[in-house]
């Protein structure tokens, strides 16, 4: 099943407006790197100078909201609640590594077991290749948390950029003001 995963049309106006600050600001460091945009369920990755570069559909936490709960990486992931698997909304300094399987991963945020990944297709029920190409992003809330994205997606952009040093990735919130998470946003959301 091929799957949308191309530079094609461009970022929602919060994403653009996110990357367009981080670089007016510097906040980036002046290195490429991801908005993760929760609202339309797509990772948007810019370059240094926040040119898109591509984008791809992803699957998120089941659970909408912007926190993760305390300690939540602790836990057992059977352990975890239907109402605590949320992808947490902020800016992450992201690191390669790996995960308890093996597999690479860009950990977004390591305490709360938060990674961004190839989407995993062990569990056939779940239907995850299947929801990355639906039209309709509400199904593509599935994860404990951590951000799915297609295996050619990672592993032709996500990858270069964050998979083999350190890097940003911006989570846009779904139910706080992004001028609350993004200190270098003004509040009018302009750069």
């Amino acid at each position: 099943m091929a799957l949308p995963a191309s530079a094609a049309g461009k970022p929602e106006a919060a994403a653009q407006q996110v990357a367009l600050a981080a670089v007016a600001s510097g906040d980036n460091r002046a290195a490429p790197f991801g908005v993760v945009d929760k609202r339309s369920a797509r990772l948007f990755m810019f370059d240094s100078d926040g040119r898109l570069r591509a984008s791809s559909p992803v699957l998120l936490g089941s659970a909408k909201g912007d926190d993760s709960v305390p300690g939540i990486g602790t836990r057992p992931i059977k352990d975890i609640r239907p109402e605590e698997r949320t992808t947490p909304a902020g800016r992450f300094v992201t690191e390669p590594g790996v995960n308890a399987s093996g597999e690479d991963v860009v950990w977004i945020d390591y305490d709360a077991a938060v990674s961004m990944h190839r989407v995993r297709t062990s569990n056939k029920s779940e239907r995850r290749l299947e929801r990355l190409a639906s039209p309709s992003i509400e199904d593509n809330r599935i994860s404990y948390g951590c951000i799915n994205v297609p295996a050619r997606f990672y592993n032709e952009q996500v990858k270069p950029v964050l998979g083999n040093r350190a890097g940003l990735v911006y989570v846009l919130p779904e139910t706080a003001s992004t001028e609350r998470r993004f200190p270098f946003m003004d509040p009018n959301g302009k750069p």
